[in-house]
């Protein structure tokens, strides 16, 4: 019993992991024993956070750069990781777009979705081979999707592909997880609510900061503040650890009770 919650001597790939909610579950990772590599679009920001990491945590924190909007910038990254043993994957990366209803692009809804949807299923896909080599069934691999809050209520922002594209992404969750859990897989989604991050701070893509006062978006939550990196790194360890190991294909709000509020 007293190591339910460990994941020491794990591997894991964490996407989107230079900044916001990968950054802060990449941080955990670090803090309690599993070597992590980070993966996001600016070479120079990942590079830089995952040195910081490591400096703060100590382990060994990897940066891989890549764009995982599309197959070219998966295949690149898996091709990194090819002589790894991985035990844990983290889709984080996400993109969103606002614009007014009558002024939304084609452009826009496709970045979205390629990022969210497209690119959470190819990466998994073409990583399947080293999950399905870590995994055992004392010990499974493990796969977590970010999506949201607002694939499950409406948004605040006019990011209108946003939600949709979370709300694909919960369900791909379940369907990943019921083709792959027999095969020592297992796949579930964390829904964040509000937590300090730049996606937020922008209108959730929708371009220009919006100089967020946190202590107000706070006091409009159940809870009475914003997430913390303990809230959502604790509950990632948790989904990644043996107390998680009979937990499958669900979607699991850490937002304060906005949800369960609304």
């Amino acid at each position: 019993m007293k190591n339910l919650f460990s994941i020491e001597g794990k591997t894991a790939l964490v996407t989107g992991g230079s900044r916001g909610i990968g950054e802060m579950i990449a941080a955990g990772f670090l803090a309690n024993g599993a070597k992590v590599y980070i993966s996001s679009r600016k070479a120079e920001t990942c590079d830089a956070t995952a040195k910081r990491l490591q400096e703060e945590y100590g382990g060994e924190c990897i940066s891989l750069p890549a764009d995982l909007s599309n197959l070219e910038g998966i295949e690149s990254l898996v091709g990194q990781l090819s002589d790894t043993s991985l035990d844990i994957l983290v889709n984080n990366a996400g993109a969103s777009w606002g614009e007014p209803i009558d002024e939304y692009s084609e452009k826009g809804w496709d970045k979205v979705m390629d990022t969210n949807v497209k690119g959470v299923f190819f990466l998994t896909q073409k990583l399947l081979p080293l999950l399905r080599s870590s995994g055992t069934a004392e010990d499974p691999s493990r796969v977590i999707n970010i999506g949201s809050i607002d694939g499950i209520k409406t948004g605040l922002f006019d990011a209108f592909s946003y939600g949709p594209s979370k709300a694909a992404l919960h369900h791909l969750t379940r369907v990943l997880a019921a083709s792959l859990v027999k095969e020592n897989i297992i796949v579930n989604a964390i829904a964040p609510g509000p937590f300090p991050t730049w996606m937020l701070s922008t209108g959730v893509g929708g371009g220009g900061d919006l100089d967020i006062d946190w202590a107000a978006v706070g006091d409009s939550n159940p809870r009475g503040r914003v997430g913390t990196p303990e809230d959502i790194a604790g509950l990632a360890i948790f989904l990644c650890s043996r107390a998680g190991a009979y937990t499958v294909g669900e979607t699991i709000t850490c937002d304060g009770g906005a949800v369960a509020s609304s």
